[in-house]
């Protein structure tokens, strides 16, 4: 399918264009025989400019633009004006998906028209100068707004964090399904998840006092015992290295030169 950015562009782009098809519910975002594939999308080419050109063929419900072909799930969607900006590098794939499965096959047929407008009169796509004063007043922040989203977020959060400690309240004392009863800990100070290397010093210490616990050589005997078991590691280690020496004289040779 060939596209060109505007009027004055000599040469054009072509995206590829294909129906998207995939297992029976394996992708619930794109379902099939209503979900156009793309590639080859330019990264001026954004998903008003996609609906607006693929419009023409019929309702188009919704478009996804990502930097490669995934697993088809869609992704959240981001509300946020300030967090979570990503900046787009290259070329990408996009997901169209329309309200009716005819519209797919006349947007394949778009392929024997003329080059499609990205950028027209009336739904202009900015670049060059214009580009980089939007996106520097954009990078400014309103600290009301910023406020504002911060506020709506934590109180969200601390709903949600309230909904849990409700269920949990709930669910504390009564067993399962097998008969177990989850026991938590509770109270002023709780403790913080611990880290591999936490827990790996929390052994050592946990193993060193627990060595210093043990009574080693308790008994006489024992004592005893462990006296000559060193004094014969001492023997042996004593007789191995008269053999070494002793080898070593006998590999020894007089070289003059």
């Amino acid at each position: 399918l060939q596209v060109k950015f505007s009027e004055r562009q000599r040469s054009s782009h072509c995206l590829l264009v294909k129906e998207h098809q995939v297992r029976e519910g394996a992708d619930t975002a794109h379902p099939p025989r209503r979900t156009l594939f793309v590639l080859n999308v330019p990264p001026y080419c954004g998903p008003d400019s996609l609906s607006r050109l693929f419009s023409r063929c019929g309702h188009v419900q919704s478009v996804d633009i990502y930097d490669k072909r995934g697993s088809g799930e869609k992704k959240e969607n981001l509300t946020s004006k300030f967090f979570d900006q990503n900046t787009v590098k290259g070329f990408q794939v996009a997901y169209v998906v329309f309200r009716k499965p005819a519209a797919v096959q006349a947007a394949k047929a778009l392929s024997q028209e003329g080059p499609l407008l990205i950028s027209t009169e009336s739904h202009p796509v900015k670049t060059g100068i214009s580009k980089w004063i939007a996106s520097y007043e954009a990078s400014i922040v309103n600290p009301q707004e910023l406020k504002a989203e911060v506020d709506a977020y934590m109180q969200d959060y601390d709903k949600k964090m309230a909904e849990e400690e409700a269920k949990a309240a709930e669910e504390e004392g009564v067993p399962d399904e097998e008969g177990w009863v989850k026991v938590t800990r509770k109270g002023r100070k709780p403790g913080l998840p611990r880290t591999e290397a936490a827990n790996l010093r929390l052994l050592e210490k946990e193993k060193q006092k627990r060595a210093r616990k043990e009574l080693l050589n308790f008994y006489a005997w024992q004592h005893r015992e462990a006296k000559r078991e060193h004094i014969a590691q001492l023997r042996k280690k004593f007789e191995e290295d008269k053999q070494r020496i002793a080898l070593m004289r006998a590999q020894r040779k007089f070289r003059p030169y």
